[in-house]
Protein backbone atom coordinates (compact mmCIF):
# COMPACT_ATOMS: atom_id res chain seq x y z
CA UNK A 1 0.00 0.00 0.00
CA UNK A 2 1.51 3.30 -1.04
CA UNK A 3 -0.69 5.82 0.78
CA UNK A 4 1.42 8.59 2.26
CA UNK A 5 0.57 9.30 5.87
CA UNK A 6 1.70 12.49 7.53
CA UNK A 7 2.09 11.93 11.26
CA UNK A 8 2.28 15.12 13.32
CA UNK A 9 4.72 15.59 16.20
CA UNK A 10 3.62 16.75 19.65
CA UNK A 11 5.53 19.99 19.04
CA UNK A 12 3.58 20.65 15.83
CA UNK A 13 0.25 19.93 17.49
CA UNK A 14 1.14 22.06 20.51
CA UNK A 15 2.00 24.96 18.16
CA UNK A 16 -1.51 24.69 16.73
CA UNK A 17 -3.02 24.60 20.20
CA UNK A 18 -4.20 21.01 19.77
CA UNK A 19 -3.89 17.97 22.04
CA UNK A 20 -3.99 14.51 20.41
CA UNK A 21 -6.13 11.73 21.81
CA UNK A 22 -3.05 9.51 22.17
CA UNK A 23 0.71 9.78 21.95
CA UNK A 24 2.17 6.98 19.84
CA UNK A 25 5.43 6.02 21.52
CA UNK A 26 7.42 4.52 18.65
CA UNK A 27 10.44 3.16 20.58
CA UNK A 28 14.02 2.67 19.43
CA UNK A 29 13.34 -0.46 17.42
CA UNK A 30 10.28 0.97 15.69
CA UNK A 31 12.24 4.12 14.82
CA UNK A 32 15.57 2.75 13.65
CA UNK A 33 15.26 -0.94 12.74
CA UNK A 34 14.26 -1.31 9.08
CA UNK A 35 12.06 -4.34 9.75
CA UNK A 36 10.36 -2.76 12.77
CA UNK A 37 9.68 0.45 10.82
CA UNK A 38 7.16 -1.57 8.79
CA UNK A 39 5.30 -2.38 12.04
CA UNK A 40 5.33 1.32 12.99
CA UNK A 41 3.89 2.31 9.61
CA UNK A 42 1.23 -0.42 9.72
CA UNK A 43 0.04 0.67 13.16
CA UNK A 44 0.03 4.36 12.16
CA UNK A 45 -2.12 3.46 9.15
CA UNK A 46 -4.59 1.65 11.42
CA UNK A 47 -4.80 4.63 13.80
CA UNK A 48 -5.45 6.88 10.82
CA UNK A 49 -8.03 4.48 9.41
CA UNK A 50 -9.86 4.46 12.75
CA UNK A 51 -9.91 8.27 12.85
CA UNK A 52 -7.78 8.48 15.98
CA UNK A 53 -6.08 11.82 16.65
CA UNK A 54 -2.47 10.89 17.45
CA UNK A 55 1.02 12.33 17.42
CA UNK A 56 4.60 11.17 17.96
CA UNK A 57 7.47 12.87 19.77
CA UNK A 58 9.72 12.57 16.72
CA UNK A 59 13.32 13.55 17.42
CA UNK A 60 12.36 14.44 20.99
CA UNK A 61 11.66 10.79 21.80
CA UNK A 62 14.47 9.06 23.66
CA UNK A 63 14.93 5.47 24.86
CA UNK A 64 12.69 4.64 27.84
CA UNK A 65 15.75 3.26 29.62
CA UNK A 66 14.53 -0.35 29.64
CA UNK A 67 17.79 -1.89 28.31
CA UNK A 68 19.89 0.14 30.77
CA UNK A 69 17.74 -0.94 33.72
CA UNK A 70 17.68 -4.62 32.71
CA UNK A 71 21.46 -4.55 32.23
CA UNK A 72 21.82 -3.26 35.78
CA UNK A 73 22.60 0.42 35.13
CA UNK A 74 19.92 1.97 37.35
CA UNK A 75 21.60 5.38 37.26
CA UNK A 76 21.45 5.59 33.46
CA UNK A 77 17.86 4.31 33.48
CA UNK A 78 16.75 7.03 35.89
CA UNK A 79 18.52 9.72 33.86
CA UNK A 80 16.78 8.59 30.67
CA UNK A 81 13.43 8.21 32.42
CA UNK A 82 13.55 11.64 34.09
CA UNK A 83 14.33 13.32 30.77
CA UNK A 84 11.35 11.61 29.11
CA UNK A 85 9.01 12.32 32.04
CA UNK A 86 9.92 16.01 31.98
CA UNK A 87 9.05 16.12 28.28
CA UNK A 88 5.82 14.09 28.57
CA UNK A 89 4.61 16.20 31.48
CA UNK A 90 5.45 19.42 29.62
CA UNK A 91 3.21 18.21 26.78
CA UNK A 92 0.55 17.19 29.33
CA UNK A 93 0.41 13.68 27.86
CA UNK A 94 -2.37 11.55 29.35
CA UNK A 95 -2.51 8.44 27.16
CA UNK A 96 0.33 6.58 25.46
CA UNK A 97 0.08 3.68 23.03
CA UNK A 98 3.13 1.69 21.94
CA UNK A 99 3.88 -1.37 19.80
CA UNK A 100 6.82 -2.37 22.02
CA UNK A 101 6.10 -4.37 25.21
CA UNK A 102 9.43 -3.21 26.68
CA UNK A 103 8.44 0.45 26.33
CA UNK A 104 4.92 -0.43 27.49
CA UNK A 105 6.09 -2.15 30.67
CA UNK A 106 8.62 0.55 31.56
CA UNK A 107 6.29 3.50 30.91
CA UNK A 108 3.37 1.81 32.67
CA UNK A 109 5.02 0.26 35.70
CA UNK A 110 8.29 2.07 36.33
CA UNK A 111 7.70 5.70 35.35
CA UNK A 112 5.03 6.40 38.02
CA UNK A 113 7.65 5.99 40.77
CA UNK A 114 9.66 8.77 39.13
CA UNK A 115 6.78 11.18 38.64
CA UNK A 116 5.43 10.05 35.27
CA UNK A 117 1.88 8.66 35.54
CA UNK A 118 0.07 8.00 32.26
CA UNK A 119 -2.48 5.61 30.83
CA UNK A 120 -0.25 3.27 28.85
CA UNK A 121 -1.71 0.77 26.37
CA UNK A 122 -0.08 -1.89 24.22
CA UNK A 123 -1.03 -1.70 20.56
CA UNK A 124 -2.81 -5.09 20.57
CA UNK A 125 -5.09 -3.97 23.43
CA UNK A 126 -5.69 -0.63 21.72
CA UNK A 127 -6.54 -2.27 18.39
CA UNK A 128 -8.94 -4.64 20.13
CA UNK A 129 -10.73 -1.66 21.74
CA UNK A 130 -11.00 0.04 18.32
CA UNK A 131 -12.59 -3.11 16.89
CA UNK A 132 -14.93 -3.47 19.88
CA UNK A 133 -16.03 0.16 19.49
CA UNK A 134 -16.61 -0.29 15.76
CA UNK A 135 -13.99 2.28 14.80
CA UNK A 136 -12.04 -0.34 12.90
CA UNK A 137 -13.32 -3.21 10.81
CA UNK A 138 -11.27 -6.25 9.95
CA UNK A 139 -11.80 -9.25 7.72
CA UNK A 140 -9.74 -12.37 7.16
CA UNK A 141 -8.65 -11.36 3.70
CA UNK A 142 -5.39 -13.01 2.67
CA UNK A 143 -4.94 -14.58 6.14
CA UNK A 144 -8.28 -16.41 6.26
CA UNK A 145 -7.74 -20.08 7.12
CA UNK A 146 -3.96 -19.70 7.50
CA UNK A 147 -2.28 -21.58 10.35
CA UNK A 148 -0.97 -19.00 12.81
CA UNK A 149 0.87 -19.48 16.08
CA UNK A 150 1.28 -16.55 18.46
CA UNK A 151 4.43 -15.99 20.51
CA UNK A 152 3.72 -14.28 23.85
CA UNK A 153 6.23 -11.46 24.50
CA UNK A 154 7.53 -11.67 28.10
CA UNK A 155 6.69 -8.07 28.96
CA UNK A 156 3.18 -8.36 27.54
CA UNK A 157 2.29 -11.80 28.90
CA UNK A 158 3.97 -12.78 32.12
CA UNK A 159 4.86 -9.24 33.21
CA UNK A 160 1.47 -7.65 32.49
CA UNK A 161 -0.91 -10.60 32.12
CA UNK A 162 -2.09 -9.65 28.61
CA UNK A 163 -2.79 -12.85 26.71
CA UNK A 164 -6.26 -12.50 25.19
CA UNK A 165 -6.13 -9.24 23.20
CA UNK A 166 -3.58 -10.44 20.61
CA UNK A 167 -5.35 -13.76 20.19
CA UNK A 168 -8.76 -12.12 19.77
CA UNK A 169 -7.31 -9.92 17.02
CA UNK A 170 -5.99 -12.99 15.23
CA UNK A 171 -9.37 -14.74 15.52
CA UNK A 172 -10.98 -11.70 13.85
CA UNK A 173 -8.79 -12.49 10.82
CA UNK A 174 -10.46 -15.92 10.59
CA UNK A 175 -7.16 -17.72 10.99
CA UNK A 176 -6.55 -21.18 12.39
CA UNK A 177 -4.87 -20.32 15.67
CA UNK A 178 -2.55 -23.08 16.91
CA UNK A 179 -0.83 -22.80 20.30
CA UNK A 180 2.77 -23.77 20.97
CA UNK A 181 3.40 -26.31 23.72
CA UNK A 182 4.86 -23.42 25.76
CA UNK A 183 2.43 -20.50 25.58
CA UNK A 184 0.67 -17.89 27.71
CA UNK A 185 2.01 -17.94 31.31
CA UNK A 186 4.20 -20.90 30.37
CA UNK A 187 5.65 -19.15 27.31
CA UNK A 188 9.37 -19.07 26.56
CA UNK A 189 11.39 -15.87 26.05
CA UNK A 190 12.58 -15.17 22.50
CA UNK A 191 16.04 -14.44 23.90
CA UNK A 192 16.11 -10.65 23.46
CA UNK A 193 14.78 -9.45 26.84
CA UNK A 194 16.91 -8.19 29.71
CA UNK A 195 19.12 -6.26 27.24
CA UNK A 196 20.29 -9.59 25.75
CA UNK A 197 19.36 -8.14 22.33
CA UNK A 198 22.42 -5.90 22.55
CA UNK A 199 25.13 -8.29 23.72
CA UNK A 200 26.97 -11.30 22.40
CA UNK A 201 25.66 -14.71 23.33
CA UNK A 202 27.26 -16.53 26.24
CA UNK A 203 28.57 -20.09 25.86
CA UNK A 204 25.86 -22.73 25.82
CA UNK A 205 24.39 -25.60 23.85
CA UNK A 206 21.74 -23.62 21.99
CA UNK A 207 20.60 -20.04 21.41
CA UNK A 208 17.31 -19.20 23.15
CA UNK A 209 15.77 -17.86 19.92
CA UNK A 210 16.51 -21.17 18.15
CA UNK A 211 14.83 -23.10 20.97
CA UNK A 212 11.79 -20.81 20.77
CA UNK A 213 11.66 -20.98 16.97
CA UNK A 214 11.61 -24.79 17.23
CA UNK A 215 8.56 -24.49 19.53
CA UNK A 216 6.87 -22.41 16.83
CA UNK A 217 7.85 -24.68 13.94
CA UNK A 218 6.39 -27.71 15.74
CA UNK A 219 2.94 -26.20 15.14
CA UNK A 220 3.59 -26.21 11.36
CA UNK A 221 2.51 -22.58 10.94
CA UNK A 222 2.16 -20.46 7.82
CA UNK A 223 2.89 -17.38 9.94
CA UNK A 224 4.44 -16.84 13.37
CA UNK A 225 2.61 -13.84 14.84
CA UNK A 226 4.37 -11.52 17.28
CA UNK A 227 3.49 -8.42 19.25
CA UNK A 228 7.00 -7.10 19.90
CA UNK A 229 9.71 -5.83 17.53
CA UNK A 230 12.46 -7.61 19.51
CA UNK A 231 10.57 -10.92 19.36
CA UNK A 232 10.04 -10.32 15.65
CA UNK A 233 13.80 -9.99 15.08
CA UNK A 234 14.71 -13.05 17.15
CA UNK A 235 12.08 -15.30 15.57
CA UNK A 236 12.94 -14.08 12.07
CA UNK A 237 16.59 -14.97 12.76
CA UNK A 238 15.46 -18.35 14.08
CA UNK A 239 13.39 -19.07 10.96
CA UNK A 240 16.38 -18.11 8.78
CA UNK A 241 18.61 -20.40 10.84
CA UNK A 242 16.24 -23.27 10.03
CA UNK A 243 16.20 -22.18 6.35
CA UNK A 244 12.42 -21.82 6.41
CA UNK A 245 12.15 -18.12 5.49
CA UNK A 246 10.76 -19.06 2.06
CA UNK A 247 7.71 -20.75 3.55
CA UNK A 248 7.12 -19.21 7.00
CA UNK A 249 6.65 -15.49 7.68
CA UNK A 250 7.10 -13.69 11.00
CA UNK A 251 4.63 -10.81 11.28
CA UNK A 252 3.40 -8.34 13.88
CA UNK A 253 -0.34 -8.48 14.48
CA UNK A 254 -0.70 -4.81 13.46
CA UNK A 255 0.86 -5.64 10.07
CA UNK A 256 -1.55 -8.53 9.62
CA UNK A 257 -4.60 -6.39 10.34
CA UNK A 258 -3.35 -3.47 8.22
CA UNK A 259 -2.44 -5.72 5.29
CA UNK A 260 -5.29 -8.23 5.44
CA UNK A 261 -6.99 -6.71 2.39
CA UNK A 262 -3.78 -5.91 0.49
CA UNK A 263 -3.18 -8.79 -1.88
Amino acid sequence: MSELLKVPTMAEMMAEGKQPEVLFWVGCSGSFDDRAKRITKAFARLLDRAGISFAVLGTEESCTGDPAKRAGNEFLFQMQAMMNIELLNAYEVKKIVTACPHCFNTLKNEYPGLGGTYEVVHHTTFLKSLLDEGKLAVEGGQFKGKRITFHDPCYLGRANNIYEAPRELLRKLDVELVEMKRSRANGLCCGAGGAQMFKDAEPGRKEVNIERTEDALETAPDIIAAGCPFCNTMLTDGVKNKEKEGEIKVMDIAEMIANAQDI
